[in-house]
């Protein structure tokens, strides 16, 4: 007969390191997500320009956008390039704003690369909850700075992404970067 495999009790040992992220736990259960469609149904990125850009992570603003960077992001320096204006879609943005965005997003590109030496850039918009995009009511393109070896097996085995730096440091590095 074979003896029984002895399971370790909670909180016992069991040889494995953990990297425990409990401020994840805000974006699952959905916290500071929009309550409607509407601008005034709690939409982060209508409050977000009403703090301060330290409070509000914001990098620089211009007149029709704002950068920002990502409270839960995909790699150090995420930011995104929001719309003041709380539209959906990107076809309902203006010829100014759309001409804005084009220009901040070429801004972030030059920021990351001298702030942090990015290798490559991961950038683009999901637009509807159907294509990814967590807050669908407000339109916001992300830039999500790459290097070489940048996924290893702390994403593709502990689903679990590793930061070197605070957010707020982040900020202060890019916007030191930000071309005028």
């Amino acid at each position: 007969m074979q003896e029984p495999i002895e399971q370790p009790g909670a909180g016992d040992p069991d040889h494995f390191q953990r990297l425990w992220t409990p401020h994840r736990m805000a974006y699952i259960k959905g916290e500071n997500k929009p309550t409607g469609t509407g601008p005034g149904d709690g939409c982060p990125f209508c409050e977000i320009p009403k703090m301060s850009d330290q409070e509000g992570l914001i990098v620089a603003r211009g007149s029709s956008v704002f950068a920002v960077l990502n409270l839960y992001p995909y790699n150090s320096g995420h930011l995104m390039v929001v719309p003041y204006r709380h539209v959906a879609d990107y076809t309902e943005l203006d010829e100014g704003e759309t001409a804005e965005l084009a220009d901040f997003t070429k801004r972030a590109l030059l920021a990351l690369r001298k702030a942090s030496g990015a290798q490559g850039f991961n950038v683009g918009m999901n637009l509807g909850h159907v294509a990814g995009a967590g807050i669908a009511a407000h339109l916001h393109q992300h830039i999500v700075p790459r290097w070489g070896g940048d996924t290893n097996f702390m994403p593709v085995v502990g689903h679990t992404k590793v930061l070197p730096q605070l957010l707020q440091d982040t900020r202060e590095l890019l916007a030191g970067a930000w071309p005028a």
